[in-house]
């Protein structure tokens, strides 16, 4: 008898025992009512017959949706989102009571149907396949916020994913990034032409000017002294040589080789 007591004891013991996980907060029912303390991690005694402890998340969760987002052409432009969304711990009870644990389907999704239906409606359908997509998702997260972070839960972000446009409106976003991708092409090609053709105008006229201050420079005072510069280095060279001149411009004829 005592074994089975002991036995009975243990199992009661255990059956009155919780843990509250890390990233989750608890709360005790009692008789029906929720006691506003929030129970933080950490083992829980509690009475098994008159007491429950309900667990709620407080990490960062993640919600998908799929969705059919308007668009300002009036277009239905499908789409994969992500909410991502944490539970303020101090009004965890407050959810509880007032929400429920199906608050996901019950206000997050809703608010963001709305939101969503509200804001895309304002963007052209080519506009959540593009940069712009950044800013819808900025206003999603305004006006759901303004709903739902006074009930608790706090929107972190909004993400659009597997965006599927119109088949007509997807090859003409296809082709207009195309053209765009072509005329860039083009425009750096040009613009490497024109820079190639300025390099060539400023190298020639570098010649030119060259040119030009060496003909300035090539005086006939000057010419005359190249030519006796010219006569003193044949005049030390050790080969015969045959110099025809007229006192100022030499000639050299080098003397047939012998033998022949």
């Amino acid at each position: 008898m005592k074994t089975i007591f002991w036995l009975l004891s243990i199992a009661l013991l255990a059956s009155g025992c919780a843990i509250v996980r890390q990233g989750e907060v608890g709360m005790k029912r009692k008789l029906g009512k929720l006691n506003q303390q929030v129970i933080q991690p950490g083992a829980v005694v509690f009475n098994p017959f008159i007491t429950r402890i309900i667990k709620l998340p407080i990490r960062t969760m993640n919600m998908e949706i799929t969705s059919n987002l308007p668009s300002k052409e009036g277009l239905n432009v499908s789409a994969v989102i992500s909410i991502l969304y944490r539970i303020d711990s101090d009004k965890a009870p407050w959810i509880v009571e007032n929400l429920g644990l199906n608050y996901e389907e019950m206000i997050i999704n809703s608010v963001f149907r709305s939101a969503a239906a509200d804001v895309c409606s304002r963007f052209y359908a080519k506009d959540m396949h593009s940069a712009q997509r950044a800013a819808i998702e900025r206003e999603i997260i305004e006006q759901m916020s303004k709903v739902i972070n006074p009930q608790g839960i706090i929107v972190v972000a909004v993400l659009m994913k597997n965006i599927q446009l119109p088949a007509g409106l997807a090859r003409a976003v296809e082709e207009k990034l195309k053209a765009e991708q072509d005329a860039q092409r083009m425009e750096f090609l040009l613009e490497r032409e024109k820079r190639e053709a300025q390099r060539k105008m400023i190298e020639a006229q570098g010649i030119r000017d060259a040119q030009k201050i060496i003909a300035e420079g090539l005086s006939p005072r000057i010419i005359e002294w190249q030519s006796l510069e010219a006569f003193k280095e044949l005049a030390r060279s050790p080969n015969t040589k045959v110099i025809i001149t007229d006192g100022k411009t030499p000639m050299m004829i080098s003397p047939a080789p012998s033998g022949n």
